[in-house]
Parts: C-alpha cells; sequence; structure tokens
C-alpha cells in the first residue's frame, strides 16, 4: 500500500507540472501580437514622414534656371510668370537679374505707362522710363493675346528691377542695350530679410544702408528729408551696381505663389 500510494502521488505531481507550463507556452503569442501591434503604427508614422519632404519640395517649386523654350528669346515658364506677376516681388527681382541668368534682357525704347496686363500689381501713376532695363518674360502672341512664344509683332510681358511687371508692346521694346540702362528705384524696405543680410555682406551696400538708416530716421513712408530722398537713391544705385557686377543674392524666402 505504501508503494501504491507513493506511484499514485507521483503521478498527480506530474500532471500538475504538465497543466502548469501550458499558460507559460501561450506568453510568447501573446508578446508577439502586442509587438505587431506597437509596430504596426510606427511604420505608418515612418511612411507618412518619408512622403513629407517630397510633398515639401512640390510646395515650394524651384525657380526657374533655364530657359522654357528655343527661340528668339529665354524666358522662364509660363506658370512662374503668372505667379510672378500676380503681385510684387523685388527680393525675386535682384535674383533672376543676376549677371549669370540665361534671361533676356530688353531696353524701353520710350517712355510708356506702366499696366500689367496680367492683373497683377502695377503702381498708379508709375511710368517706364526711355532705356529702362527689363527682363523678358513672356512673348504675347498678336493675333490671340495669348502667353506663348511667338516670330513677330504682339508684345511682351517683362519684369522691372522694383519687382513689379508689365506689359508692352512690340514696339516699345528693343533687345539692343543702350550706353547706359535705366531703371526704377529699388526698395531696400521691401527685401527679403535673407536678401537684406547677402547684400549686407558687401561693404558698399552696407555703408549706404547705415547712410540711409542715418538720414531717414526710420522713415518708410510720409515726409521725409530731401537727405532722405537722396539716400534713398543712392542705396538703390549701389545695389544694382552690385547685382550688375556679379555680387551674388540668394533665392528671397519669399516666392511667387
Amino acid at each position: 500500500m505504501h508503494r501504491a500510494s507513493l506511484v499514485l502521488l507521483t503521478l498527480m505531481v506530474s500532471v500538475s507540472a504538465c497543466g502548469g507550463s501550458k499558460p507559460a507556452a501561450e506568453q510568447p503569442e501573446q508578446s508577439a501580437a502586442a509587438t505587431e501591434g506597437s509596430d504596426a503604427p510606427a511604420a505608418a508614422d515612418e511612411k507618412s514622414e518619408g512622403a513629407a519632404p517630397a510633398e515639401g519640395t512640390d510646395a515650394a517649386a524651384a525657380v526657374p534656371t533655364k530657359c522654357a523654350k528655343a527661340g528668339s528669346v529665354c524666358t522662364p515658364s509660363f506658370k512662374f510668370t503668372q505667379k510672378l506677376c500676380a503681385g510684387s516681388y523685388p527680393g525675386m527681382a535682384l535674383y533672376l537679374f543676376a549677371n549669370n541668368s540665361p534671361w533676356t534682357r530688353g531696353y524701353l525704347t520710350r517712355r510708356t505707362k506702366a499696366w500689367n496686363a496680367s492683373g497683377g500689381v502695377s503702381a498708379e501713376n508709375a511710368w517706364l522710363e526711355f532705356d529702362e532695363e527689363v527682363l523678358v518674360l513672356q512673348e504675347r502672341k498678336a493675333d490671340t493675346g495669348g502667353m506663348q512664344v511667338s516670330g513677330s509683332g504682339g508684345g511682351y510681358d517683362v519684369l522691372r528691377w522694383d519687382g513689379t511687371c508689365a506689359t508692352l508692346s512690340g514696339e516699345e521694346l528693343t533687345m539692343n542695350k543702350p550706353p547706359a540702362a535705366k531703371t526704377p528705384r529699388v526698395e531696400w524696405r521691401f527685401l527679403d530679410d535673407n536678401v537684406q543680410e547677402a547684400l549686407r555682406a558687401d561693404e558698399e551696400v552696407s555703408s549706404a544702408v547705415t547712410a540711409r538708416k542715418k538720414e531717414c530716421k526710420g522713415a518708410t513712408s510720409g515726409e521725409v528729408s530731401m537727405k532722405c530722398v537722396k539716400a534713398d537713391e543712392k542705396l538703390s544705385v549701389v545695389i544694382i551696381g552690385f547685382v550688375r557686377k556679379g555680387g551674388s543674392v540668394p533665392v528671397p524666402t519669399k516666392l511667387p505663389e
């Protein structure tokens, strides 16, 4: 009897041990399920984060650097021109007028009232002066007024040094450079911060900025002294000279949109 009791006790312990091992076997499966569940959102986040730079790149469309079409003039794309001429972008004008830019330069054959056929900014009572230098943005086809390259006739949409666009008839523009091309005034206060910073790295520009600040005493509109007016004009001349001599201007932070 003693031996039988011992055998029975051994069997009971063995069954108990087997029953206790079952939950231990299930635990790793539960952990794996929990791990997979936590990894799934992380994978989704990585996917969305990976797509973000591409979306950002599309939003901040690159500024054109090559001619849109082969022809008599080199112009930016029509889409970019539409955005550019819908507003006023003085910082962008300096960048596009850079010495190494490919865009065709044009010059006024007469004093002309400024107007913008694209419906964008055009200063009231503003004039383009005889011999003023502009960038040709698009040729306008004579028969339809459509914005596309044409062989002759029609007119042009152009960019001025002050960042505004204007529309000219064919006879109002020539590609022959005059002895001394004119420009409208470039207003320092309207330039992007990063453009101002780059310009001030030049000693002559920096001195002109300091002189203007001294004479104008922070004034940006209203009644100003004649000394302030002259300092403003001097600063504009120095900025334009800097760009024409090959000075580097960065892509402005404010892009046409």
